[in-house]
């Protein structure tokens, strides 16, 4: 998602909390968080889904992220040639797989031609170009060393920026007002309920042919402010129809999407999870009391998995609101606590500020959640998770780059990765930061002086110049 207000200033995550540093070595990263030995057999052992049957290596799963590299369409040609995967987008996720995790979770792959996040994110409204075939290509590298490939499918409805989503939708016409770094955001139409309809069967049909293409399953993007949570808030829902009002009128699009999925795939061993917010962080939104409602439905709806986030473009998250939080490192581990528990079948994964192996291993071992979501280091260092089971690391890499612009400096590395280069800019090292800070602004300047024009991802381009050497 393009989350991140770029514009903003902000403390560093590394200074967000407190902990301590260890210095490592060589190309290892400058600076690591410093986290004890500990014993993290938790995290090894594999994870059995009860209603697909299948089965995750181990405790790990990586976090969507938008990694903004497929091709896109060229001046005068149609709309249908965007969200083509290309080599980089390939190579990305031969990295992950590489890197032994046990879900790899693809990040915002949209329905629509016409509804996007951002200037080179995958879709897969059609096969019209074979594009299913290259997708099978994606899925094979991820899959190549044993992970389960999953698929984000999204929908931006009112927050996808203006220039590339001039007739946005949503459940209301509630206007997204916020601006930054040349982002804006036209005020939305309420969807008519047959609109709904089809958009159910666009969801339907996208895991479709997410099943024809060989990702392992789905999951069904409840979270961040996309479309289905403007149906479930009641900020961006002012329906007073079988879409508005109860939090069962909410929810009912996202119900009918999961059952749509079940009848299109029409394969038992297919995935179907769902990413979930716990809190929203702003007046009116989503609240810890309907995250655990719908989770007790997702249940009931045969639902493999659920992890638990927070936040919206206008409340932002992946920051410790709660004191009681940063000795644990994750941001969202209160609500998993409250949640897995009513839980029988459905397991719980939460994503959000883990950074230690021992926080991970404790969060499993202690029964606060059955797996461990991480997005940002795994930009940062592609095999982490594999280097955390073998015991030659115990905490990522630090990063001091503000948090307000996490996604853009995170973006960077993962066209680092996708690009073959072999160091992955370290946010330990303060000039590193530097340049790319200035690449940064250079950028954010370029892409506001060709508007309306968009004609790139918005990440800085940036070779390392002091690194992680992931590829050794």
């Amino acid at each position: 998602m393009e989350y991140d207000k770029t514009i903003a200033g902000g403390e560093p995550e590394a200074k967000s909390y407190p902990h301590e540093s260890v210095i490592s070595c060589g190309k290892d990263g400058k600076l690591r968080v410093k986290g004890p030995k500990a014993d993290v057999s938790a995290l090894g052992e594999p994870l059995k889904f009860a209603f697909s049957g299948r089965t995750a290596k181990n405790r790990f799963l990586k976090a969507p992220m938008t990694e903004r590299l497929c091709h896109w369409n060229k001046d005068g040609e149609d709309i249908n040639a965007r969200g083509f995967p290309s080599e980089a987008y390939t190579r990305l996720y031969q990295r992950w797989g590489e890197g032994e995790i046990g879900i790899i979770v693809a990040g915002n792959l949209m329905l629509r031609y016409d509804a996007v996040e951002a200037f080179g994110n995958p879709i897969l409204q059609d096969d019209h170009d074979n594009r299913t075939e290259a997708f099978q290509e994606v899925a094979r590298m991820a899959q190549k060393h044993g992970s389960l490939f999953v698929a984000q499918l999204s929908h931006p409805g009112r927050q996808g920026n203006a220039t590339l989503n001039p007739n946005p939708v949503s459940a209301s016409d509630v206007q997204l007002k916020i601006e930054w770094a040349g982002n804006k955001f036209n005020k939305p139409r309420a969807l008519t309920v047959p609109e709904i309809q089809d958009i159910v069967k666009m969801w339907g049909e996208t895991a479709y042919l997410c099943h024809k293409s060989g990702f392992d399953g789905v999951q069904v993007h409840c979270a961040y402010g996309y479309l289905l949570v403007q149906f479930l808030s009641l900020t961006t829902n002012k329906r007073d129809d079988e879409y508005g009002g109860t939090l069962g009128n909410r929810s009912r699009i996202i119900f009918k999407v999961i059952s749509e999925i079940k009848r299109r795939v029409n394969d038992p061993t297919f995935i179907i999870c769902v990413k979930n917010n716990s809190v929203e962080f702003q007046p009116g939104g989503q609240t810890p009391e309907d995250c655990k409602n719908l989770c007790l439905k997702f249940e009931e709806a045969g639902v493999d998995f659920v992890d638990l986030s927070g936040g919206t473009f206008e409340g932002r998250a992946f920051e410790h609101k709660k004191e009681s939080t940063k000795a644990r490192e994750s941001c969202f581990i209160e609500f998993a606590e409250m949640i897995r528990p009513l839980l029988k079948k459905t397991k719980v994964y939460v994503t959000g500020g883990l950074r230690t192996a021992s926080g991970m291993a404790r969060a499993v071992s202690e029964g606060s959640c059955d797996g461990i979501g991480i997005g940002r280091p795994l930009a940062a260092e592609p095999y982490l998770c594999k280097e955390i089971l073998q015991g030659k690391i115990t905490g990522a890499i630090e990063k001091f780059v503000p948090l307000p612009q996490h996604t853009q400096s995170s973006g960077t590395q993962l066209h680092q990765i996708g690009l073959g280069h072999q160091l992955v800019s370290d946010w330990s090292e303060e000039s590193e930061v530097k340049r790319w800070t200035s690449a940064n602004e250079e950028e954010t300047a370029r892409k506001i002086s060709v508007l309306p024009k968009v004609d790139s991802s918005g990440y800085a381009g940036l070779k390392a110049e002091v690194g992680f050497e992931y590829l050794r």
